[in-house]
C-alpha cells in the first residue's frame, strides 16, 4: 500500500541562529566564539557571475566572500547574512516576486538556502544538489520551480520543487565548466545551459516513464568553438547568444542559423558579451568593454545570411559607453557594468558606488586615526575612514599598484604620507590632506573631505615593486621588486636615492629590525625560500661612481632547505618506538596476570618474543624541486627569523638563523631550521601574512582559503611547543581570496583584512556604542601647499629606472669628455699645421745652400720618426703577429709528428716518419659521445672478459667433479643454437627475403663509432713507429757525439807514431736537414738577418774538423817517452777503429730492420685508408637512412609503448573485476547468512511461520539512496528512475492481489506474536534489501568492467597488428638499407700467390665473375668437403652393410626353421635329456653384463615394494576417510528422513487449518488453485529424486569405497506461503537452495 508524501506546511521557517556558520575556537584557547565583530564591508567581487540583485527599489544584494551583503543605496547602510556551510556562497538569484532570495553555498555537499525577504528568515533548504559548489541558480517565470548548476566535478543541473524541497529532475549538465542555466520567459518547459565552449537546450517531456530531462547539444558547425557568457530565449524558441570576438549567434534547432556582425564585418562588441536582455521590442547587449548598444528584435528574429558566409549585418540602435564613466575602472574587462546602477535614457548613466576591481594588493593603516589606504591592478588608490564607514577620496593612476605603506609618525608627525609601489617599477609619495583647511582659491573646488596630492615620484626598479619598509628611526627608506632589487632611499623632504643591492629572488616582503636590536638590519625575504640581511646603509655608501650598486654592505644569506620529510619520518619513527613499548608493557602486564594467578611460565612466555609484524620501510627524504615559496617572514631575535612556506612545506613555521660561515656560492648554499612549531590543519592552507598586536599579546594570521586565524601569545612571543589554541573565521572566498594584508588599528579596536577577491572587511573588538563617539581625523594641510606647485609623475612606463638614468647619465659624461678631448686634439694638431706651413715657407725663402732639405730633416729626426714610425706600424705588427699565430696553430701546432727522414751512414737506405695530424675535435666529441653509448651496458672488452670467465669455471668446473647428467657444455649449446638458427638457411644477403640479423643491423651513430676506432686505431700505429723511428735519430745523435770523442782520441793517439805508420782518420757522420726537421721552426730576428750566411755554411763542420786535424798533423811530437806511446797507441788505435765500425754497422742493421717492418707496415695502413674509405661511404648511405629510420623507430617505440600502456590497464581492469566478482560472492554468503538466520529465529512449530516469512519476503519502498553520478548520459539515469518506480508499483499491487481482503497486515505484529521476533523479522527484512541494493549495484558494476576489459582486448589486438606493422616495415628498411650497404664497392687488394682463379692455367685480366673468399673459409670449405666424400662412403657402406643384415636374417630364419624340422641329437638326448639351445646356454654361462641387469632389477623391485607398501597405507587411510564421509552423510539422510516427516506433519495441519477457516478461501483464485497443485506435484517430483538419490547411494557404497558418493543437495527450508515472483527474483524448479534473493521456488517448498 503506497503511502502519501509528506508535505511541507507553507508557514514553516528555520532558525537562522541554528544555521549560520560560526568561528572555530580550539579548547584551550578561551576565547569567544564573538571575538570579531563584521563592521563594515568596503569591497565587491566584479569577478563573480551575477553578483548583483536587486531586492526591491533601494536594496542591492552581492556576495562578498562568506558574506551576503543587503545594501541600501540612499542610506549607504549594510545587513549582512552569513554563510552557513563556512565554506563560502556560490551564487544568489532573486525570486520574481523579489519576496524571497536564494542563496547556494560552497563547500562539502553545500545547501541552497532560500530567505525570505525582507525578514530574512530561512524560508527553505534545499540539500544534495551538487558536490562542492553552486554555479548558478534561476527561478522559472511564475517562481514555482529552481533550476541549479553544479561546479566541479559534477556539474550536475537539478530542477528542485523548492517549497517542498525535493529534486524533480536531475541529469549532467556538461563535462566543462557551466556559466549559467535559466528558464525560457515564453516557455516553462524549455532551459538553456551555457559555458566553456558549449551551449546546450533543454526539454522537460512527459513520457510513458514519467517527466523527463532531454538536451540537445548546440553545433557550431563552421564557426570557431567559443564561450558562451550571456545569451537570451526569444519568443518563438531561437536563441541568441555571445561569443569570445563579441559576435552575436543566432541559434535555431540547436544549429547555429547566423551570426551577427555590424557593418563591414565589425564585431557588435570589443570582447565577450556578458548579459543580455530583451524589453519591449528591444534586444540589449552588454559586453566586456564597458559598452550597452540596443538592436532591434524583429531584424535579429528574422535575421539570415545572403551568401555563404553565415554574417548578418546590422547596426545598433542606440549605445552607451559606461566603462569610461564609471569610477570604478578603466580597463573594460572587469564586469564594470556590475558595478553600476544607470538610467538606460537620453541622459547620462548615474555612478551610485565605486569599489576596487580585482584583488587587493596593498592595504595600511593610519597610525594615529581610523583611516585605512588600499590600492590594487585597477589603478586606484582609495582612502577610507572606516569608523564612519564611507570612502574618502580616491586617486587613479596610469598603471595598477602593487605595494603601500603609510608612513610611521617618525617620517610624518601628521601621518599624511602615503608610499605606493606600481607594477611598472614606479614609487609614488602621496599626501593626504583635508581640503577644507585650505585657504578658499579662485577657481578651486571641494570635492570631497579627504584628496591626495602627489609629493614627489621615483623609479627604483623595473618591475612591480612588491615591498615597502621604513628604518625603525625613519631615515631610511627600503624598496623590493620583482626584479630581485632591493633599493634604499634618505628620507627627507625630498627622497634621495641612496643605492641597491641584488638579492636571490623576487622580493617577497621587507622587515626592519625593531628598536631591540642592537644592529640595523633588514630582513629581505624572496619567493624562491632564500632570505637576506643585510646593514643599514650609512651615509658612506653613497658615491660618486657610475652605479648605486651597493658593493660593500655586509650581507647574509639564508637559503631554505625543506625539513617537513625528515620531520614526517621522525614522528612516524616515534609512533613505531612508542608502539612497540605498548606491546612491552602489555605483554609484562599479561606475564603478570599469570604469575599472580599462580600458572606456571614456560619458557617461551618468560624469554621469548612476541612475533611482530614486518615494519613498513620508512619513506625516503623528499626535496621539492623546485623549491617552496617563502609567503611571510620577521624577526624573533637578532640573527633569527621565523619563516612561513607554502607547497609541500606548508604546515609548520621555521624557526631560523644565518650561518656562521657563509657559503661562497649563494645558489648553493642550503640551511636548515634549527625548530619548527607545527600549525593544525595547514598542510595545504599555508600562511600568507602574519600581524601582531600593538602589545603583541595577539597574532593574527591570513591564511590561503580566506579565513582570519588568531593566536593568543605569552610575552609576546611564539608558544615553543606548537600553536594548538586559537581561534578561526571563514572571511574571504574560500576558492581564490586568499588574503594579501591584515592590520590592526591604531588603536587596537579594529582588524582589517583585504583579499585576492577584492573584497575589504573591517571588524570590531569594543562595542558599537563606545566606538561612534569617535570620529576619523583626516591631516590637516601643510602651509603653503595650496600655492606649491605640483610635483611631476612618471606616467610613461617605459620610463628609466634611477639605475639606468645614472648610467645614461654617466654614459652620456663619458662621451662629452671625449668628444671635448678631441676636440682640443684637433686645434692642436691644426695649430701645429700652419706652424709646419710657416716653417716651409721660411725655409723656401731662404738662400739655397741655406734651406734644409727634407731628407736632413729626416736624419736629424731619426730617432722620432722612428719611434713615430713604429707606432704608425704597431696595428700591421700586430695584424701579422696574428696572422703568424693563427698559420701555426693551422700548419704547426695541429701536427703531431712531421716527416722526419733517418739515413744510414755506410748505405742509401732511409727510413721516414709519417707526417701525423692531431686528432681533429671532432673526433675527440664522436668518441666522448661513444663512451656515453657505452655507459648504459657493459664495454666489448667487459663482455669479452665475462664470456672467459664463464669459459674458465666451466672448464675448472669439469674437471674438478665429474658432471651431472643433465649438465650442458656452453659451448655446444652455442653450436646448438646456431645450427638451429642457420641450418638449412642458404639466402643471400642480396635475397629479397634475407632477414637482417641484430648484429648486422647498424646506423649512423654506430658507423660513426667504428670510424672512431679506426681512426684512433691508425693514429696509434703510426704514433708508435714514428717514436721508433725519432728514438733512432736519438741514437744516431748518441752515435755520432761517440765517433766524435773516438775520432779525438784517434788524434790525439797517432800524434805519438810516425807518420808513415799513421792511418787516415774516418769521415765524421752528420745530420741531415730532414732529420731535423724541426729546426726550420726555430729562428730569431737574427737568424732572419743572417739566413743566408747560415745556408752557405751549412754542410761546412768537418772542413773545420779537417783544417783541425791538418793542425794536430803538423805539430810535432814531445821527444820523450816517444817509445812507450807509440807500444800504446799501436794498440789503442785498431780497437778505436773496430769499435766505430762496429757502432756504425749496428746503427744501419737497425735502420735496415726498421725499414721493413715500415714497409710491411705501409701496406697494412693503405688497407686501413681503403677500409676508411668504405666506412665512410656507408656512412654517407646512413645518413640518407637515417631520417626515415628515425622516424620507423619512434613509431615502433610508440606502438611498444601503447601496448605497455595496454597492458597495465588491461591488468588492472583484470584485477578490479575479480575484486568486484569476490564482492559479489560475500554479498550473495550473506544473503544466505541473512536467510539462515531468520529461519533459526523462528524455531519450530512456530504458527507465525507463514506470516513471519512473507513479511521477510515483501518487497517494500524504500527511499532510493542518492547515487553518485557517473559518466552515464542524463536520459539513462531519468530512465532508470522511472522504471525502478514503476517496478516497485507493479511489486505492491502483486502482494495486493495476493493478500486478499483478509489477509493480515504485514507492518503491524499480530496479536499472540512475539513482538522482538517481529522486530528481529522487520531488522532481517531491511538488511537483505540493502544487501540485495548492493548486489544489484556491484553486478552493475561488474558489467561496466566487462565491457571495459572487452573494449581494452579489442584495443590491444589492434595495437598488436600495428605494432607488427610496424616491425615489419622496419624490417624491410633494415633489408633495404643492408642491400644498399652490400651494393657498396670494396676495393681487395690481393698478392698473386692469392689468386686461384685461373684459366687455361693463366690468370685472366678481368677478374669480375671471381669470387673473393678468406683463406680460412676457403680451408673450412676444402675440409666440408672431404667430410661429405666421407659421408658419401659411408652412406654406401651403411646400405650395403643394411642389405647384407636382410639377407642375412633370411637366412638365419630360413636355418632356424630347418633346425626345428629335423629330429633332435641322440647326443643331446642323452646328454641333457631334451633339446638344449646350446647359443642360449653358452649365452647364460658367462654373461657378466645380464648378471648387472639381474643385480639392478632386483634392486628395482625392492623399491618398488616399498612405494607399493606406501600407496596401500596411503589407500586405508583414504577408505577410512571414505567410511567417516558415509557415516555422516547416513546422519543427513537421517536428518532429511525427518524435515520430511516434519513437513507431511505441517501439510496435514495446514490442510485441517484451511478447512477450518472455511469461508475465508472460498474466493481464491483459480489460478491460486493450479499453483497449488503445481507445487504438490513438485513436491511429488522431489519426493521421487530423494528416493532415487538414496538408491543410488546405497548401490555407490557397496562397490568397496573406490566410488565416491555424488555431491549431496543442502537441505530444503521450512515451508512458507507461496509468493510471486518478482523482477529480481529467479524461479527455478530442482534449486535446493537456501538463497531467498535468487530462487521462489525455495521459498515455499511444500504449500
Amino acid at each position: 500500500e503506497e503511502t502519501e508524501k509528506r508535505r511541507i506546511t507553507e508557514d514553516l521557517y528555520y532558525d537562522y541562529e541554528e544555521l549560520y556558520s560560526r568561528a572555530f575556537t580550539t579548547e584551550g584557547s578561551n576565547l569567544p566564539q564573538n571575538l570579531l565583530q563584521l563592521s563594515h564591508s568596503f569591497g565587491y567581487d566584479c569577478k563573480r557571475r551575477a553578483n548583483l540583485q536587486l531586492l526591491d527599489e533601494s536594496t542591492l544584494a552581492f556576495v562578498a566572500g562568506n558574506m551576503l551583503v543587503l545594501l541600501d543605496i540612499h542610506t549607504k547602510e549594510q545587513r549582512y547574512i552569513r554563510s552557513c556551510s563556512g565554506g563560502g556562497i556560490g551564487i544568489i538569484m532573486s525570486h520574481p516576486s523579489k519576496k524571497y532570495v536564494a542563496v547556494a553555498e560552497k563547500g562539502e555537499q553545500p545547501n541552497i538556502i532560500i530567505y525570505e525577504y525582507p525578514s530574512l528568515r530561512p524560508y527553505r533548504i534545499l540539500r544534495g544538489g551538487t558536490g562542492q559548489a553552486y554555479s548558478y541558480l534561476d527561478f522559472n517565470r511564475d517562481g514555482t520551480l529552481l533550476a541549479s548548476v553544479g561546479s566541479a566535478p559534477d556539474y550536475l543541473l537539478t530542477l528542485w520543487d523548492w517549497r517542498q524541497e525535493q529534486v524533480m529532475l536531475r541529469s549532467k549538465a556538461f563535462s566543462q565548466d557551466v556559466y549559467r542555466v535559466s528558464f525560457s520567459p515564453d516557455n516553462p518547459e524549455q532551459l538553456t545551459t551555457s559555458g566553456s565552449g558549449h551551449i546546450r537546450f533543454w526539454k522537460m517531456a512527459n513520457t510513458l516513464t514519467g517527466l523527463k530531462l532531454q538536451g540537445i547539444l548546440g553545433r557550431f558547425g563552421k564557426t570557431a568553438l567559443t564561450d558562451i557568457e550571456g545569451y537570451v530565449a526569444l519568443p518563438d524558441g531561437k536563441v541568441v547568444s555571445g561569443s569570445e570576438w563579441g559576435n552575436m549567434l543566432l541559434w535555431d534547432g540547436g544549429l547555429i542559423k547566423v551570426e551577427i556582425c555590424r557593418k563591414e564585418g565589425r564585431s557588435c562588441h570589443l570582447g565577450t558579451i556578458q548579459q543580455f536582455a530583451l524589453d519591449e521590442g528591444e534586444l540589449m547587449t552588454i559586453g566586456a568593454d564597458g559598452a550597452v548598444r540596443t538592436w532591434d528584435f524583429e531584424s535579429i528574429d528574422t535575421a539570415d545570411s545572403v551568401d555563404d558566409s553565415g554574417l548578418f549585418e546590422i547596426e545598433p540602435m542606440n549605445e552607451m559607453i559606461i566603462g569610461p564613466q564609471c569610477n570604478t575602472l578603466l580597463s573594460p574587462d572587469q564586469n564594470v557594468y556590475h558595478l553600476c546602477l544607470c538610467v538606460l535614457q537620453t541622459q547620462d548613466p548615474e555612478c551610485l558606488f565605486s569599489f576596487h576591481a580585482g584583488s587587493i594588493e596593498g592595504m595600511d593603516v593610519s597610525g594615529s586615526s581610523h583611516l585605512m589606504a588600499t590600492t590594487a591592478l585597477d589603478r586606484t588608490v582609495r582612502i577610507y575612514d572606516f569608523l564612519s564607514k564611507e570612502e574618502l577620496t580616491t586617486t587613479r593612476f596610469t598603471m595598477g599598484g602593487t605595494s603601500l605603506t603609510w608612513a610611521p609618525h617618525v617620517v610624518s608627525s601628521s601621518e599624511s604620507v602615503l608610499v605606493v609601489g606600481f607594477e611598472d617599477g614606479v614609487v609614488r609619495l602621496l599626501e593626504l590632506y583635508n581640503p577644507h583647511s585650505l585657504h578658499s582659491i579662485a577657481g578651486r573646488t571641494l570635492s570631497g573631505n579627504a584628496e591626495l596630492r602627489l609629493q614627489q615620484a621615483l623609479k627604483p626598479h623595473s618591475a612591480p615593486v612588491t615591498a615597502i619598509s621604513y628604518e625603525r628611526s625613519g631615515t631610511i627608506m627600503a624598496t623590493g621588486s620583482v626584479d630581485c632589487t632591493v633599493f634604499f632611499f634618505a628620507v627627507g623632504e625630498k627622497y634621495e636615492p641612496i643605492g641597491f643591492i641584488n638579492v636571490p629572488g623576487p622580493v617577497q616582503c621587507l622587515q626592519w629590525a625593531p628598536q631591540s636590536h642592537e644592529r640595523n638590519t633588514l630582513l629581505v625575504a624572496c619567493q624562491t625560500g632564500h632570505v637576506v640581511e643585510v646593514e643599514a646603509p650609512g651615509p658612506e655608501a653613497q658615491n660618486e661612481s657610475s652605479t648605486f650598486h651597493l658593493q660593500n654592505l655586509p650581507i647574509k644569506y639564508f637559503c631554505f632547505n625543506s625539513i617537513k620529510s625528515r620531520i614526517k619520518r621522525e614522528a612516524e619513527m616515534a609512533r613505531r618506538q612508542a608502539a612497540k613499548e605498548k606491546k612491552r608493557q602489555e605483554r609484562m602486564e599479561r606475564l603478570q596476570k599469570l604469575k599472580e594467578k599462580g600458572k606456571e611460565l614456560s619458557e617461551e612466555d618468560l624469554c621469548g618474543e612476541e612475533k611482530e609484524d614486518e615494519e613498513e620501510e620508512l619513506l625516503p627524504l623528499y626535496i621539492p624541486n623546485p623549491p617552496s615559496p617563502l609567503h611571510y617572514a620577521f624577526y624573533s631575535q637578532p640573527g633569527a627569523f621565523w619563516l612561513s612556506m607554502g607547497g609541500y612545506d606548508a604546515g609548520y613555521l621555521y624557526h631560523c638563523k644565518f650561518a656562521e660561515q657563509q657559503a661562497e656560492d649563494v645558489s648553493e648554499q642550503r640551511d636548515d631550521p634549527f625548530s619548527v612549531i607545527p600549525v593544525q590543519n595547514t598542510e595545504h592552507n599555508p600562511i600568507l601574512t602574519i600581524c601582531f598586536s600593538s602589545e603583541r599579546q595577539m597574532l593574527l594570521c591570513g591564511m590561503q582559503d580566506g579565513s582570519i586565524r588568531l593566536f593568543p601569545l605569552e610575552a609576546g612571543e611564539l608558544p615553543p611547543g606548537s600553536m594548538q589554541n586559537y581561534w578561526a573565521l571563514s572571511v574571504h572566498d574560500n576558492q581564490y581570496g586568499s588574503i594579501r594584508q591584515l592590520r590592526f588599528s591604531h588603536d587596537g579596536r579594529f582588524v582589517l583584512s583585504a583579499g585576492a577577491d577584492g573584497n575589504i572587511f573591517t571588524f570590531r573588538l569594543l562595542d558599537q556604542e563606545e566606538m561612534e563617539r569617535h570620529q576619523a581625523k583626516v591631516p590637516s594641510p601643510r602651509i603653503g601647499l595650496e600655492v606649491e606647485p605640483a610635483a611631476p609623475d612618471i606616467e610613461d612606463p617605459a620610463a628609466y629606472s634611477i639605475e639606468m638614468a645614472k648610467q645614461k647619465l654617466e654614459l652620456e659624461c663619458v662621451q662629452k669628455e671625449a668628444e671635448l678631448r678631441k676636440q682640443e686634439r684637433r686645434k692642436k694638431l691644426t695649430e701645429l699645421q700652419s706652424q709646419f706651413q710657416t716653417l716651409l715657407l721660411r725655409n723656401q725663402s731662404l738662400p739655397e745652400h741655406a734651406q734644409l732639405q727634407r731628407t736632413t730633416h729626416r736624419q736629424i729626426h731619426s730617432k722620432s720618426q722612428l719611434r713615430e714610425v713604429r707606432r704608425e706600424l704597431a696595428w700591421d705588427e700586430e695584424r701579422h703577429r696574428i696572422g703568424l699565430q693563427k698559420l701555426q696553430e693551422r700548419f704547426v701546432k695541429s701536427v703531431v709528428c712531421d716527416t722526419v727522414t733517418v739515413s744510414a751512414i755506410e748505405s742509401d737506405h732511409k727510413v721516414s716518419t709519417y707526417r701525423l695530424l692531431s686528432l681533429s675535435d671532432k673526433f675527440h666529441q664522436m668518441k666522448e659521445h661513444s663512451r656515453t653509448l657505452q655507459q648504459p651496458g657493459t664495454t666489448t672488452q667487459e663482455r669479452w672478459l665475462c664470456v672467459y670467465r664463464l669459459k674458465y669455471s666451466f672448464s675448472f668446473c669439469s674437471y674438478a667433479a665429474k658432471p651431472k647428467e643433465n649438465c650442458e657444455d656452453p659451448e655446444d649449446v652455442r653450436a646448438i643454437r646456431l645450427a638451429t638458427e642457420n641450418m638449412g638457411d642458404f639466402k643471400l644477403k642480396t635475397a629479397k627475403d634475407f632477414t637482417v640479423p641484430e648484429h648486422l643491423r647498424v646506423n649512423t651513430e654506430k658507423k660513426r663509432m667504428q670510424l672512431a676506432i679506426l681512426e684512433e686505431q691508425i693514429f696509434q700505429r703510426k704514433d708508435e713507429m714514428n717514436a721508433r723511428v725519432l728514438a733512432l735519430r736519438d741514437s744516431k745523435v748518441a752515435l755520432i757525439s761517440q765517433l766524435r770523442s773516438l775520432l779525438r782520441r784517434l788524434q790525439t793517439l797517432q800524434k805519438h807514431l810516425p807518420s808513415e805508420k799513421r792511418r787516415p782518420l774516418p769521415t765524421l757522420p752528420t745530420l741531415l736537414p730532414e732529420e731535423t726537421p724541426e729546426r726550420k721552426l726555430n729562428y730569431s730576428y737574427a737568424h732572419l738577418q743572417g739566413h743566408t750566411t747560415h745556408r752557405d755554411q751549412v754542410g761546412r763542420p768537418f772542413q773545420e774538423e779537417g783544417q783541425c786535424l791538418a793542425c794536430w798533423t803538423t805539430q810535432s811530437p814531445p821527444e820523450f817517452n816517444l817509445k812507450e806511446q807509440a807500444l800504446d797507441a799501436k794498440y789503442h788505435i785498431p780497437v778505436s777503429f773496430s769499435q766505430m765500425e762496429e757502432s756504425v754497422w749496428r746503427f744501419d742493421a737497425e735502420l735496415r730492420l726498421l725499414r721493413d717492418e715500415k714497409l710491411r707496415m705501409d701496406v697494412q695502413m693503405k688497407l686501413a685508408d681503403l677500409q676508411h674509405v668504405t666506412l665512410f661511404q656507408e656512412l654517407q648511405l646512413l645518413k640518407e637512412f637515417e631520417k626515415r629510420e628515425n622516424t620507423l623507430q619512434e613509431r615502433l617505440n610508440t606502438r611498444v609503448q601503447e601496448e605497455r600502456e595496454l597492458r597495465s590497464k588491461l591488468e588492472e581492469c583484470k584485477q578490479q573485476l575479480d575484486l568486484k566478482k569476490r564482492e559479489v560472492a560475500k554479498l550473495q554468503e550473506k544473503e544466505k547468512s541473512l536467510t539462515a538466520a531468520f529461519l533459526s529465529s523462528l524455531g519450530e512449530n512456530n504458527k507465525f511461520t507463514d506470516f513471519l516469512t512473507k513479511v521477510f519476503k515483501k518487497k517494500i519502498k524504500r527511499v532510493k539512496k542518492k547515487e553518485k553520478v557517473g559518466n552515464a548520459e542524463e536520459e539513462e539515469d531519468s530512465d532508470e528512475d522511472s522504471d525502478e518506480g514503476s517496478d516497485w508499483g507493479e511489486d505492491e499491487e502483486d502482494e495486493g492481489s495476493e493478500d486478499g481482503a483478509g489477509a493480515l497486515d504485514d507492518s503491524v505484529c499480530p496479536p499472540n506474536c512475539d513482538p522482538e521476533l517481529f522486530k528481529k523479522t522487520l531488522h532481517l527484512r531491511e538488511q537483505r534489501l540493502d544487501n540485495e541494493e548492493l548486489l544489484l549495484e556491484e553486478k552493475k558494476t561488474t558489467d561496466s568492467l566487462k565491457k571495459e576489459y572487452d573494449s581494452l582486448v579489442k584495443k590491444e589486438k589492434v595495437v598488436q597488428s600495428s605494432l607488427k606493422a610496424a616491425e615489419g616495415e622496419l624490417e624491410l628498411f633494415n633489408r633495404e638499407k643492408h642491400q644498399k650497404l652490400s651494393e657498396l664497392v670494396v676495393v681487395v687488394p690481393l698478392i698473386l700467390h692469392q689468386i686461384e682463379y685461373l684459366i687455361n692455367s693463366e690468370v685472366p685480366s678481368k677478374m669480375g665473375s671471381a669470387l673473393v673468399m678468406k683463406a680460412e673459409a676457403v680451408e673450412r670449405l676444402q675440409e666440408r668437403i672431404n667430410e661429405l666424400q666421407q659421408e658419401n662412403q659411408m652412406r654406401e657402406l651403411s646400405i650395403h652393410s643394411r642389405q647384407q643384415y636382410t639377407q642375412l636374417s633370411h637366412e638365419l630364419t630360413s636355418m632356424k626353421t630347418k633346425i626345428r624340422g629335423q629330429t633332435p641329437s641322440p647326443l643331446m638326448m642323452m646328454k641333457f635329456g631334451k633339446l638344449v639351445d646350446l647359443e642360449a646356454l653358452q649365452t647364460l654361462s658367462g654373461n657378466s653384463t645380464l648378471e648387472e641387469m639381474r643385480q639392478e632389477s632386483r634392486v628395482r623391485e625392492a623399491e618398488y615394494l616399498k612405494e607399493l607398501k606406501l600407496w596401500q597405507d596411503k589407500v586405508s587411510e583414504a577408505r577410512q576417510a571414505l567410511t567417516v564421509d558415509t557415516k555422516q552423510h547416513t546422519e543427513r539422510m537421517l536428518t532429511l528422513n525427518s524435515l520430511l516427516t516434519q513437513q507431511k506433519l505441517l501439510e496435514d495441519k495446514l490442510n485441517i487449518r484451511q478447512k477450518n477457516m472455511g469461508t475465508q478461501f472460498q474466493g481464491q483464485s483459480q489460478a491460486k488453485e493450479e499453483e497449488y497443485r503445481r507445487l504438490q506435484t513438485l513436491i511429488q517430483s522431489q519426493k521421487d529424486e530423494v528416493m532415487s538419490l538414496r538408491q543410488e547411494i546405497s548401490v555407490l557404497s557397496r562397490k568397496g569405497g573406490h566410488i565416491l558418493p555424488p555431491s549431496q543437495p543442502s537441505l530444503p527450508p521450512i515451508p512458507t506461503v507461496p509468493t510471486y515472483p518478482h523482477p529480481y527474483t529467479q524461479h527455478t524448479r530442482t534449486s535446493y537452495s537456501m538463497d531467498w534473493g535468487q530462487s521462489s521456488t525455495s521459498s515455499h517448498g511444500v504449500e
